[in-house]
């Protein structure tokens, strides 16, 4: 195996020119010369084989193509996203092609010059601009399946199945690998500030990359479950009704042991700045949750700006009267909550955040804050933080 690729540096210099944002990656990702492989492939330690037959009937611009293809597959983890889906043998090449449509249905307007016929999502009849994982399922309903091209062997980076060659000792750990695709997303999102100067998929991809969105329902699903199992889960013992084991005893009054029952409360913001469809969104969610939990007749709603209306008790988000409109005081819902008899094991509040908080937690009473919108500034420690945000088509 040879360690020099004839063509590789005017290839490299034109990939860098076309795509300044992807430097990094294109430089970082090692290239060797492999005769009679048939293919250019990179692995999941970031090193690329390519056959020198091959690359010799390709221009800078179609060998530059496709080192900045196969570093795509490395920075949008295509290895790691195939085997999350639990790619096996028999489906790499339709993965291979998924992760392929979504790399060049960005960069090929953008100016990529792959020789062969690369895979477009408009050869299967898919739209543009989704995920992988999205073209993989509508490879597998498609009438017509695009062929590979003379590349199209992509590699264990592409799809985590092949084992890594000789010499697994090389190439960038995971941590090294993680490094340099932050420091590519960086570069791409300060390209990005300029419009129409990076493509917005990739554009996309480095904003997941520096700040990832995580699904705030399972965040609130979660909270929820753990707030409530923590409080079902206590025991404490009880003299208000007569022990299992009292006839073995009769000169001693002994207590019972009692598993007490959630309750929980809402308090949400209706103050002027609350978005209405936002709000009416996280209290239906809040609800089916709760819902699910067996807990809806003992839930307890509270409408509060500066002052809280009475308890309104509900089995559905829109059996809910929110009134109010002035200003906002999350502190007075929580302290009319934890007032509530009985008193609310748990208490959740839908806000935009733009409220005074109480300096310590409520004795007694777990609080989860549902934070309304992007923007909304963060809880305080005390309280368990969920950022819900809307749900875009």
């Amino acid at each position: 195996m040879g360690s020099d690729l004839p063509g590789l540096g005017p290839a490299r210099l034109w990939a860098a020119r076309k795509f300044p944002y992807l430097a990094t990656g294109l430089f970082g990702a090692p290239v060797t010369a492999d005769p009679g492989s048939g293919t250019v492939s990179v692995d999941r330690r970031w090193r690329m084989l390519a056959d020198p037959d091959l690359t010799a009937r390709w221009s800078a611009a179609e060998l530059g193509s496709v080192l900045v293809h196969h570093v795509c597959h490395l920075i949008r983890d295509h290895s790691g996203r195939a085997s999350a889906l639990g790619v096996g043998p028999p489906e790499s090449p339709r993965w291979i092609r998924a992760a392929d449509a979504e790399i060049n249905d960005d960069l090929i307007p953008a100016g990529l010059e792959l020789p062969g016929s690369p895979v477009t999502p408009a050869d299967f009849g898919a739209r543009e601009g989704k995920l992988a994982e999205e073209y993989f399922e509508m490879l597998g309903q498609a009438r017509v399946v695009p062929s590979p091209s003379a590349w199209f062997d992509c590699g264990s980076g592409a799809d985590g199945r092949h084992q890594d060659g000789p010499g697994d000792e090389d190439g960038l750990s995971d941590a090294q690998a993680d490094l340099l695709r932050r420091q590519v997303a960086r570069d791409v999102a300060r390209a990005g500030r300029e419009p129409g100067a990076v493509p917005s998929g990739l554009l996309r991809w480095a904003r997941d990359v520096l700040s990832p969105q995580v699904d705030w329902r399972r965040l609130l699903a979660a909270e929820l479950r753990r707030a409530v199992a923590d409080v079902a889960g206590a025991a404490d013992y009880s003299y208000r009704r007569p022990s299992r084991r009292a006839p073995s005893s009769p000169a001693v009054v002994l207590p019972a042991l009692r598993r007490p029952v959630p309750e929980l409360a809402v308090v949400c913001d209706t103050s002027a700045s609350m978005t209405p469809e936002l709000l009416e969104m996280a209290l239906a969610e809040v609800s089916g949750l709760l819902r699910g939990l067996g807990l809806a007749r003992r839930l307890r709603v509270l409408a509060c700006d500066t002052a809280v209306g009475p308890a309104q008790r509900i089995t559905k988000a829109r059996e809910v009267t929110l009134f109010g409109g002035g200003g906002t005081n999350m502190g007075a819902g929580i302290a009319a909550a934890s007032a509530l008899r009985p008193r609310p094991s748990v208490c959740v509040v839908l806000t935009d955040g733009y409220t005074p908080w109480p300096g310590q937690a409520p004795r007694g009473m777990r609080v989860i804050a549902g934070l309304l919108g992007p923007d909304a500034p963060d809880a305080p420690p005390w309280a368990r933080a969920v950022r819900v945000t809307p749900d875009h088509p």
